[in-house]
């Protein structure tokens, strides 16, 4: 399976703006959240990114991504009806092919050589189906995401079969539904925001939202039954995602990009000596 298309959501009306922050990436320049994502999709070799935007946001996003505004193609969300709906408007623009699928309001630091985007392309292909990549989770943090439950695939690490998925699931749903052998007490696989998806799920969102009515149905739902229909992973990838929407989201977000980057020990000091000011007082 080849991968050469990516979208990125970022039409949620109460993150719309996040990807339009400046942080300072780890080669030390001074980036806005979408140029960073874009560096991080094109580190996976994709040629297409299309940017699923609200109405009249096309502008400040295109600024927003730099040198790389001229590789972007946008959307327009134009109702507010959701995430999988956001998804699903990028229809035509993946065509029937495979595609990485980025949240805007998450940045990515990898453990490793390759970035957490190359690694995930790389084991959809190898494995030619539908792979999220997710990160083990306190149970405190599942009213944030979606998480799944399965098994360990034979002789891989950090590879999971995919047999339920559930959406924001209370701590009491995921004890009963979504226990991974091998994880801590209390943690769970939740996703990363980062998804390599098949072309079923945009049929699956299509079935989703025409029986929805007036609700929004989660991507979630369809990718549960995703994992009825075919072979469907979760892998857990060498690196962590951070949440820039959250309270202190973008401050942890920097912390973590200036300690896997050039400034690290330049951050440190700093930090250290803020810390000494502190318990002097």
């Amino acid at each position: 399976m080849q991968i050469k298309k990516a979208i990125i959501t970022a039409a949620g009306l109460t993150q719309r703006t996040l990807p339009l922050q400046t942080l300072v990436d780890c080669d030390g320049q001074a980036k806005t959240a979408l140029r960073i994502l874009v560096e991080e999709i094109l580190s996976a070799g994709i040629e297409e990114i299309c940017v699923v935007v609200c109405r009249g946001d096309q502008e400040a996003y295109s600024a927003a991504a730099g040198g790389q505004g001229a590789r972007l193609r946008f959307v327009e969300q134009t109702e507010a009806l959701g995430y999988a709906h956001a998804v699903f408007s990028a229809r035509a623009f993946t065509s029937n092919e495979p595609f990485l699928l980025l949240v805007g309001d998450h940045l990515y630091v990898s453990g490793g050589q390759k970035r957490c985007a190359q690694q995930l392309v790389e084991v959809a292909a190898v494995e030619n189906c539908s792979v999220s990549a997710v990160q083990a989770t306190h149970e405190s943090k599942l009213p944030f995401y979606g998480a799944v439950g399965g098994h360990l695939a034979p002789g891989r690490k950090g590879l999971h079969e995919v047999s339920e998925v559930l959406e924001k699931p209370t701590p009491t749903e995921a004890e009963q539904r979504l226990i991974v052998p091998g994880l801590r007490a209390g943690h769970y696989l939740c996703f990363f925001g980062m998804h390599v998806l098949t072309p079923a799920v945009m049929d699956l969102l299509e079935e989703g939202l025409a029986s929805a009515g007036s609700s929004k149905p989660a991507l979630s739902l369809a990718l549960a039954k995703l994992a009825r229909r075919e072979r469907y992973l979760a892998c857990e990838l060498l690196g962590r995602r951070y949440d820039i929407g959250v309270k202190y989201g973008l401050l942890t977000a920097q912390l973590a990009l200036a300690f896997a980057g050039q400034d690290r020990e330049e951050v440190l000091s700093g930090l250290v000596d803020l810390l000494a000011r502190r318990t002097m007082r």
